[in-house]
């Protein structure tokens, strides 16, 4: 009983260490690019939805949907489904960024807290960085997330009802003065780029929870 316990626990820990990642991607992201508005309705292609014209649509994968997802429920569905992929996307690629600098011992000098200094911490492995952040240092983290989500989700016309997609900037960038092309190129990299972060952060968590798992990692001191 003691070891699932344990084992519970663990779990629960590293679920809370993923969402942590978001704090990152809510203060620090620049990669999130002009409000685009892509109902589905603009994409019917009899009775289907028509993905090529999308950002994220590119050789050679082309429209990257394997489960049929878009053509799930209704316009707002779809639109939910395209607001959490760029969520994610970002989120993943801030947190395979920072397991790997993590992981390579590059740290802030001074102290994290009165007992807990950046270079003390980045000599553990990232996972377990996070279990010696004082409670107070991840209700603030947490925190920050709910009241940044919050106010993603609050502004002007939600992206369900046919708003912008989520953009989240701190401090703004503007992509207003950039070309359609670039743009759209801009937005082709940050999703197919947001994709691959996403498979490199669960094989991270999964090289950690479950050793042996990831042949390629087996031996790295990071995990």
């Amino acid at each position: 009983p003691c070891r699932t316990l344990r084992s519970s626990n663990y779990y629960i820990n590293a679920n809370i260490k993923m969402k942590s990642v978001l704090f990152l991607a809510l203060a620090g992201s620049a990669a999130a690019f002009a409000p685009v508005t892509t109902p589905k309705a603009s994409f019917a292609l009899n009775g289907e939805t028509d993905l090529t014209g999308m950002p994220g649509a590119t050789a050679p994968v082309g429209p990257f949907d394997p489960l049929n997802l878009a053509d799930w429920g209704s316009d707002e569905t779809f639109a939910w489904f395209r607001a959490a992929e760029l969520k994610h996307s970002r989120v993943a690629m801030l947190a395979t960024t920072g397991y790997i600098v993590q992981g390579s011992g590059i740290h802030f000098p001074g102290m994290l807290s009165s007992d807990a200094s950046f270079e003390s911490l980045s000599s553990m492995k990232p996972l377990e960085s996070w279990d010696a952040v004082p409670d107070e240092g991840k209700a603030q983290i947490l925190g920050t997330i709910f009241i940044a989500e919050l106010i993603t989700e609050s502004k002007g016309v939600h992206y369900t009802k046919g708003g912008s997609l989520p953009t989240i900037v701190f401090p703004p960038v503007d992509f207003s003065g950039v070309d359609a092309a670039t743009l759209k190129k801009k937005q082709d990299a940050e999703l197919n780029n947001g994709r691959l972060a996403m498979i490199a952060i669960m094989s991270f968590f999964a090289a950690v929870s479950i050793p042996g798992s990831v042949p390629a990692l087996v031996g790295n001191a990071a995990f």
